[in-house]
Order: C-alpha cells, then sequence, then structure tokens
C-alpha cells in the first residue's frame, strides 16, 4: 500500500525535471543518462502510465551491463527494455547482471524473460527467494489472521481474494530458480571496473536492498525510499520480524548517505536521502500515536475498529481487498510496536 505524504511534509525537489514533467503529465519519461555508463529508463506497468518503474543499466568496464529492477513483463516481455537499450546503444546480449531490489512484480517482473533472452544471471537477496517459495503457504496462512479482523462481511471475501488464499499466485512472471546469486549486506556486486555494494533494507519486504555506489555518487533505492509516496511495509510475505520495526531500522540506516543522489524505483531522481527518511519515519510516529489513541479510547476493539480511528489516504470506509488488508496489517505492526498487541480483540 501507498500513500502520498500530507501537505506538512514536502517531497524533495526532482533532481531530473524530465521525470518530474513525466509524472505530473502521466506520461513516461524518456531514457537518460544518470552518469558517464549509468542510465535509467521507465518500465510501464499494470497497462500503463504513469504506474512505471525506473530501472537502471549500468554498464561494466568490460562493455556487459547490469540491469538493476527491469520491472513488469507484459505479454510482450521485453519490448520496453529492448528499446531503451537500443536509445543507448546498447542491447539485451550485453546484459550479464540482473538485480532485484525486492520481490515485487513491478520490479522482479521481467527478470526471467531477461536471463532467457541474454543468459544473465539474477541476483537478490535470500529472503526474496524464501518468501517467492513460500508464497501460496503464507497466502493460506493469511486466512487465519483475516478471520480475526473483525471485518464487515461483505468484505471479507474481497480480502480474502487479494491477501489470503484467494490471491493469485506467481509475482509476475517469476520462475525458478529466482535467484542464481543470492546478495547479502555488504556484498559487491560483480559489475566489473564498479563497487556497487548492497545495503539490506527490510520493511517494505524481508529481503528489500538498497544498492550504494559511492564512486559515482549514487543510491539506489528501489521501494524503500521514494520522493513522495509512503511505501506499504510487511508486502513480502509473513515473518518473524515486525516490519515496521525493521523499516525504522532501515531508514535509520540511510543516515551516512545523506551526499549521494537517490535513483529510486518509481517517479523521480531526487537528493538529500537522508532528510526524506526522517519524514517517513515522522509519518510512522504520527501513525502509531493515532493507534495509540484509538487503543486508549476504545474498549477491546476489532483490528478493523481500531484501523478505522487511523487517518489512512481516502480512509478506510473507501478500501478494499489489497488496500484494506494492507491497512489493517500496518495497524496491527503499530500496535505490536506499542506493546499493545494483546488489547486487540480477534473475533
Amino acid at each position: 500500500m501507498t500513500t502520498v505524504p500530507p501537505p506538512a511534509a514536502p517531497a524533495p525537489e526532482p533532481i531530473s525535471p524530465v521525470q518530474a514533467a513525466a509524472l505530473r503529465d502521466g506520461v513516461l519519461p524518456p531514457v537518460e543518462q544518470v552518469r558517464p555508463g549509468v542510465w535509467t529508463l521507465a518500465v510501464p506497468f499494470r497497462g500503463g502510465v504513469p504506474d512505471a518503474t525506473l530501472s537502471y543499466v549500468v554498464e561494466g568496464t568490460d562493455g556487459t551491463l547490469a540491469v538493476i529492477d527491469p520491472g513488469w513483463a507484459e505479454d510482450d516481455e521485453l519490448a520496453v527494455l529492448r528499446a531503451g537499450l537500443a536509445a543507448i546503444g546498447r542491447s539485451v546480449d550485453q546484459v550479464g547482471l540482473v538485480v532485484v531490489t525486492h520481490l515485487h512484480a513491478d520490479h522482479l517482473g521481467a527478470a526471467a524473460a531477461l536471463r532467457r533472452a541474454s543468459g544473465a544471471r539474477i541476483a537478490m537477496h535470500r529472503l526474496e527467494v524464501e518468501a517467492l517459495r513460500r508464497e501460496r503457504e503464507d497466502a493460506a496462512a493469511n486466512d487465519a489472521d483475516i478471520a480475526g479482523w473483525g471485518l464487515p462481511a461483505e468484505l471479507v471475501a474481497g480480502v480474502v481474494a487479494a491477501w489470503g488464499s484467494g490471491r493469485r499466485i506467481g509475482l509476475g512472471r517469476a520462475v525458478e530458480p529466482f535467484a542464481d546469486l543470492l546478495v547479502a549486506d555488504g556484498d559487491v556486486l560483480p559489475i566489473p571496473g564498479r563497487e556497487v555494494r548492497a545495503l539490506w533494507t527490510p520493511g517494505h519486504t524481508a529481503g528489500h536492498l538498497c544498492l550504494v555506489d559511492e564512486g559515482d555518487g549514487l543510491l539506489f533505492t528501489g521501494d524503500h525510499v521514494l520522493p513522495r509516496i509512503n511505501s506499504g511495509i510487511g508486502l513480502g510475505g509473513r515473518t518473524t520480524t515486525n516490519p515496521l520495526g525493521d523499516l525504522l531500522s532501515s531508514l535509520a540506516r540511510l543516515d551516512g548517505y545523506g551526499d549521494l543522489e537517490v535513483c529510486p524505483g518509481h517517479e523521480y531522481r531526487f537528493r538529500d536521502v537522508v532528510t526524506r527518511a526522517r519524514t517517513l519515519a515522522r509519518h510512522r510516529a504520527e501513525r502509531s500515536r493515532r493507534v495509540a489513541a484509538a487503543l486508549d479510547t476504545l474498549t477491546s476493539p476489532t483490528l478493523f475498529e481500531v484501523a478505522s480511528r487511523v487517518p489512512f489516504s481516502g480512509g478506510i470506509d473507501s478500501m478494499t481487498g489489497f488496500l484494506l488488508a494492507s491497512a489493517l496489517t500496518q495497524t496491527a505492526f503499530h500496535a505490536d510496536l506499542l506493546g499493545r498487541a494483546d488489547e486487540i480483540r480477534r473475533d
């Protein structure tokens, strides 16, 4: 789930006027060079604009290419990537590495097709691979959670279809083996002549990675930090940790990277990731305050009743399916981090 931040939290200024204008006008931005040997191109998903993933192409000194987050896979699979690479005088045949920041279809979806076309290796965090393998099991286990949320009867079927056992299994076009190279925190990616380092930033998903290229002054943030959107949390399967706590720790990890240009997975490039990360942390703190206030007021409430007191964008009453499930799970994460999960009644 994503929400646009309130006016009190202004979005950072874009580095790329072209990307910002495209976002404003609802069109895809053109291919742009970020640094020598580094480009960004937009891959549309869910049928279009302005929903798009910003993919990044990094060229090694041997001429091979690494693609970070190849984006969604439509029926024509690699048409957008092929066109983008052609625009910079490169081709799919040169791709030797596909780096996936996290398992969502708008980032991972085209990876398998790109591997088939080029022979490239897919690199991802171990926890993302494990979540993909557990996807059907996790979806079925969510049914028990949903049954205890206290949802109005007319909303249950839609939530089960989006979040539980009725969910479509198979995120994008991910196929086994989901990854050929498992990337851990601190690993340097095998891109000849470059030092691009993995930074583990769980929260949005358990194995989410940012990528640090201090030589070129770049920080690839996937969905961990975006310029205008507050990314959802706990959207990568069931975990043994609290995704909200993970997110807050991961936001704090960015404190040392304020000088780097931010290359996010959506919207536009920007500067000062530290300020943006602190804004996102304050947003979560305010939501925790609202959850605490609801628990102070209500007696033995259901999760739905607590979430109904929290000001989600658009309001809980307008939500169904995935958005509603995400809002409720986020509410549960906040209550748990407050140490007050046992105050919520399971129906």
